[in-house]
């Protein structure tokens, strides 16, 4: 099987990122299939086309830093910004109240067409009070014809509507423009002390310290001012941020971060919560 997909992977052209990983993973998405090895509320591999790692195992492990470190509960209404193809909406399942299901408690938002219809076709049926929609933003990559630039994008919820927000692996891949404007409309959603939960890749002394000793598994080289990229051609495959600049935006924008923040292992550290670094912050009440 590893043969097949290594021939197989030598044969996709670059820049088809989709179809290569739907081509690559065929062989094991059709064994799975004919086998019934795969459970239907995991998508086949080859359709998972956003981040790495064991689909529900991470699903799973943030199901618990929502709880725990979120306070997350299960009557709670619950935005996924970035849900991709359901990989924190899988575990969440299980965990929130379905008692009325004609009242969604979780809304997932993403640029992606393709993970949106998945959920939709997999997810919603048999678990209604969960929705799914697509946020119609330019995405070169997944959605090229989208109408809005992230920057200018206005969330399709009411104010207050929400009392979690999570993002993962979302900031890393925002210019500061698009950022800003998110944590905007975060705060906008968000019911009063509704608590929001975000990974980023925060720059600081020590994580610093690690790029320039070569220590840290991403090394941030290209220096654009107010943030860092792995890639000065395509900045957004990995964006790493000022922790000052992002303390000063949750403050301006009202919402006030739960210390301490949660430091991840990607710069090489020892001691770490999760790969990323996470940040929970609470909705300030504006009364």
């Amino acid at each position: 099987m590893s043969r097949i997909k290594s021939y197989i992977a030598r044969l996709i052209p670059s820049g088809a990122k989709p179809t290569a990983r739907r081509i690559y993973h065929l062989p094991t998405d059709v064994l799975d299939a004919v086998l019934g090895r795969r459970d239907p509320m995991t998508p086949p591999k080859g359709r998972i086309f956003f981040g790495g790692g064991d689909f529900n195992k991470i699903g799973e492990e943030y199901l618990q830093y929502f709880v725990n470190l979120g306070g997350l509960k299960p009557h709670e209404r619950v935005l996924d910004i970035g849900c991709g193809i359901g990989r924190m909406a899988v575990p969440l399942t299980r965990y929130l109240n379905a008692q009325n299901s004609t009242q969604p408690s979780y809304e997932g938002v993403d640029v992606f067409p393709e993970g949106i219809r998945w959920c939709q076709e997999n997810i919603t049926p048999r678990h209604p009070n969960f929705r799914f929609r697509v946020a119609d933003i330019k995405n070169k990559e997944y959605n090229p014809s989208g109408r809005f630039a992230a920057s200018e994008y206005t969330f399709p919820y009411e104010n207050a509507s929400f009392d979690f927000v999570l993002l993962t692996s979302v900031f890393t891949h925002l210019l500061p423009e698009e950022l800003e404007n998110y944590l905007s409309q975060i705060r906008r959603v968000l019911a009063p002390n509704g608590r929001c939960l975000a990974s980023f890749f925060l720059l600081n002394d020590e994580s610093l310290g690690a790029i320039r000793s070569a220590t840290s598994t991403i090394d941030f080289r290209h220096d654009f001012g107010g943030y860092r990229a792995r890639d000065a051609d395509t900045p957004e495959a990995a964006i790493a941020y000022p922790e000052d600049y992002v303390r000063s935006l949750y403050t301006e924008r009202g919402l006030s971060i739960a210390e301490p923040i949660h430091y991840g292992a990607w710069p090489g550290r020892k001691n770490f919560l999760s790969y990323q670094d996470i940040v929970v912050a609470v909705s300030q009440d504006a009364t």
